[in-house]
């Protein structure tokens, strides 16, 4: 009787409250924001016509809280004023990180940080102490306003007086398309994106150049405004990623312009400084956003394919882009060197790796691939369309780029859940979701013996 009633005492005890991991916040709060966006776009007040179904509705919010741009609906006809303001608004949140934008009002607010919230804090913006996350929010916050002011002001002053536009409807377009390019969400305000501006500079470059600022990251932006003067005291992080996005623009740049110069569909009808501009766009776009100034969906297989490689990379970590992301590729290009050379230890612009960055790279990779890989084969089980599109649909998605070849809105009910599926994992990362859906936190206290299988 006596353990009984021990045991009933035991279990009428207060339980300690349920303590969420950060990774487990964070995708809770992106879905929190996403169930939110997608009522407000449900509301009829958010369409013209006809009310949007769920589906379209859920697509439209996925698709601009993870930043990628893939649309089933015209956005520019299809959403009212306030269904394109809500769609701004979850991209901007979606760009900025639903917990550092909660946890940078917390602390304008409260004027200091717990450390469960500065720890989920670190998790979203990948600060390296919990001690930098006030300095890092607040340069996040200043970098997004300075960069999306300056961007929608040369747009604004372009669509104004280039094209006669009223003040008004100039500086809403200037507004939208700098918070959907900083953002690298892709969105626009015209049924054909970016294709009647593919010869103007003036509205290309700035898209570009925000494109790419959101795309290095913020860690790198922040040290470039600290240290541009003195590259040797630049981070790895910091070197990997900019010698990457050199190199990837540069080489997409002259791949795709080469690819397409012929093309009568797409940069054929151009001038050569148009072909060489609308390249360049097309270059900085799978980086990862869904403008297009030129036809995709005619587009050349050879050209499709690098847009792929392009799209699975990705840009810089901690920033607005998707994708795989530079530094792991590099992380991976520079294993490979590592093992091919005979060396004991992977050396990369001279530093040396640490063995769990290898496992890092290399389970982001393969989770990356598995994703893709498992997608492209459901969704071509459930539709009519070839490998090429699909798996172009299913990498845009996942790197949540955008681009698409024309299939997104005749994609059947299930492949559009899958595709929403792939831009919610690839906003959020495969490890990060993974570990906030992991059964257990307990790590093992015990090794296992090793041996070696043969390899290759």
């Amino acid at each position: 009787m006596r353990n009984r009633r021990f045991a009933a005492r035991g279990d009428n005890r207060p339980r300690a409250p349920v303590r969420l991991t950060p990774g487990q916040a964070i995708t809770l709060a992106f879905g929190f924001v996403l169930a939110v966006g997608t009522g407000l776009l449900s509301l009829p007040i958010a369409t013209e016509g006809r009310a949007a179904t769920f589906l379209e509705a859920l697509f439209t919010a996925t698709s601009a809280l993870c930043v990628t741009g893939h649309i089933v609906v015209d956005t520019p006809t299809f959403w009212t004023p306030f269904g394109q303001v809500v769609i701004m608004v979850l991209i901007q949140i979606g760009g900025f990180g639903v917990m550092s934008l909660a946890t940078l009002l917390g602390l304008l607010v409260a004027r200091r940080l717990g450390l469960r919230t500065r720890l989920t804090a670190v998790s979203e913006t990948h600060t390296v102490a919990v001690g930098d996350v006030r300095r890092v929010l607040l340069g996040v916050a200043a970098i997004t306003v300075i960069v999306e002011a300056v961007v929608a002001i040369v747009l604004a002053g372009r669509f104004g007086l280039g094209y006669g536009e009223p003040l008004g409807r100039a500086l809403w377009l200037g507004v939208f398309h700098a918070v959907s390019s900083f953002n690298n969400a892709g969105f626009a305000l015209f049924s054909d994106n970016l294709m009647s501006f593919a010869t103007d500079p003036w509205v290309c470059l700035p898209i570009c150049a925000a494109i790419i600022l959101g795309g290095l990251g913020f860690p790198v932006i922040m040290e470039l405004r600290r240290r541009i003067r003195f590259p040797r005291r630049w981070t790895l992080n910091t070197v990997t990623v900019i010698s990457g996005t050199l190199v990837l623009l540069v080489a997409g740049a002259v791949a795709l312009t080469a690819l397409e110069w012929s093309n009568p569909a797409t940069l054929g009808p151009l001038d050569p400084a148009g072909r060489v501009l609308a390249g360049f766009t097309m270059s900085v776009m799978p980086r990862t956003a869904g403008f297009n100034s030129i036809d995709v969906s005619q587009m050349h297989g050879a050209s499709w394919y690098v847009t792929d490689i392009l799209m699975f990379i990705g840009g810089g970590p901690a920033g607005t882009a998707g994708g795989l992301k530079i530094t792991t590729f590099a992380v991976l290009l520079f294993i490979i060197v590592a093992e091919l050379r005979g060396d004991t230890a992977v050396n990369m612009f001279g530093k040396r790796l640490p063995r769990s960055t290898h496992r890092e790279a290399l389970t982001v990779a393969l989770l990356s691939l598995a994703l893709v890989v498992g997608s492209t084969l459901a969704i071509m089980v459930m539709s009519p369309f070839g490998l090429d599109r699909v798996l172009f649909e299913v990498i845009s998605a996942f790197g949540t780029v955008g681009l698409s070849t024309g299939i997104t809105a005749d994609l059947p009910a299930a492949a559009q859940l899958i595709l929403i599926g792939l831009m919610f994992i690839g906003r959020l990362g495969p490890v990060l979701l993974g570990t906030a859906l992991a059964l257990t936190r307990e790590k093992r206290m015990y090794e296992l013996p090793k041996e070696r299988p043969i390899i290759g």
